[in-house]
Formats: C-alpha cells, sequence, structure tokens
C-alpha cells in the first residue's frame, strides 16, 4: 500500500472496509489537531453544506474534517469538488469510504486515494478508447444495453479503469464529466444504451463525432 499521502497528513481519500474503525484511528492519529467529524451512514447534500460552513470558520492552525460514510449522495459530492479543489487556508479534508466506486470519478481525481484493503479487482473492458470508431462503439453498446443497474454500475467503473488505467488516458473536462453523470443517469434509472453512448461518443475522432 502507497501510504505516502496517509503520513503527510494531507487531504485524502481512504477505502477501507471499516469506515467506523477508520474514522476512529484517525481522530486519534490526527492528535492534538482539532478535527472535526462527519460520520453518517449516508452523505448527503446537508452534510455537504455542514462540511462547507465548517471549513470556511477561520483557523490559525490546521484543521482536520472527516467525511465518512458507507455511500455518499451524487449531490452532496458535486457540491463538495471546488473546496477539495480549493481548500482554505489550514483545512485538510479527509474522505474515509468503503470502496472506489461510491466515489465520483471527478472526486476521485482531486484527492489521491489510500487502500486500506484489498478490494474486488476492477477489471478492464474489452474496448479500446484510444482507437475508437463508430463501429465498435455500437457493437459495444449494442452488446451491453440490456444490463442491469448494478451491471451497468460495474462496466462503467470498468471503462473508466480502461482509459485511466490500462490505457493511461489523460481525460479531459467533458469525458470526466460524462462518467459522473452516468452514475446519476443509472441512479434515475436512465437507460444503459443512451447513457453508454454519452461516454463514448465524447471518445470518437472529432471528425466521427455526431452533433
Amino acid at each position: 500500500m502507497n501510504r505516502s499521502a496517509y503520513e503527510i497528513n494531507r487531504s485524502h481519500i481512504i477505502i477501507s472496509s471499516q469506515v467506523d474503525e477508520q474514522y476512529n484511528a484517525l481522530v486519534s492519529r490526527l492528535s492534538p489537531h482539532r478535527v472535526v467529524g462527519f460520520i453518517r451512514e449516508d452523505f448527503l447534500i446537508d452534510d455537504a453544506k455542514a462540511v462547507i460552513k465548517e471549513a470556511y470558520i477561520s483557523e490559525s492552525s490546521t484543521k482536520y474534517l472527516l467525511l465518512a460514510a458507507k455511500t455518499f449522495n451524487t449531490y452532496s459530492q458535486n457540491a463538495l469538488l471546488k473546496i477539495l479543489e480549493e481548500p482554505p487556508p489550514n483545512i485538510e479534508l479527509i474522505i474515509i469510504a468503503p470502496s472506489k466506486s461510491v466515489l465520483l470519478p471527478t472526486v476521485r481525481s482531486r484527492l489521491p486515494i489510500v487502500t486500506e484493503k484489498e478490494e474486488s479487482v476492477v477489471t478492464s473492458v474489452d474496448l479500446s478508447f484510444a482507437s475508437l470508431d463508430l463501429r465498435a462503439l455500437f457493437s459495444f453498446v449494442k452488446e451491453h444495453e440490456r444490463l442491469s443497474k448494478h451491471e451497468a454500475k460495474v462496466l462503467i467503473e470498468g471503462m473508466f479503469y480502461q482509459a485511466t488505467v490500462v490505457e493511461k488516458l489523460r481525460l479531459d473536462a467533458d469525458q470526466l464529466m460524462a462518467f459522473d453523470k452516468a452514475y446519476r443517469l443509472l441512479e434515475l434509472n436512465g437507460r444503459i444504451k443512451n447513457i453508454l453512448l454519452m461516454i463514448l461518443m465524447l471518445f470518437l475522432p472529432e471528425s466521427h463525432r455526431v452533433d
């Protein structure tokens, strides 16, 4: 495990199946610094607003905000993006979640991740984003358009892994937001076919894109 982010006490994400235990251990380890905890079963938009309000209470020394939950509402995560990217002076934010898939790609892209347990392995998909063409796109969509919501989430996680880890592509803002939007649409029971098309169209060469 890469413990560099963990040991320098900077803002980061901890992935652990033992959310409560990790929270308690952090509170103890960070003493005597001031620690404000937000430990929830489900982290909702009102919790995000409370974190933001606390973050903007000025501090003369480092204050740690611990955000621990088994699930993080999509809207609460989006509300936190700005403060994760540009926290106020002397504020460090640490997120504790049971798996990476609980968090949106845009949240994960803003903070280093420390894994405290061996997760289920995320596998890549049989698709090349770097050389994607219309034929491969429509073939992939047709093959996966009847997946269940859970299966679709696993597939999209695999797509994100394929693009960023296997192919090492640097995703632009539109591509990152498409992955985020995909999770939101799945929660709202959006059509899998349309969600996959939304993501994949952004990886086509511009000459192949359909406006």
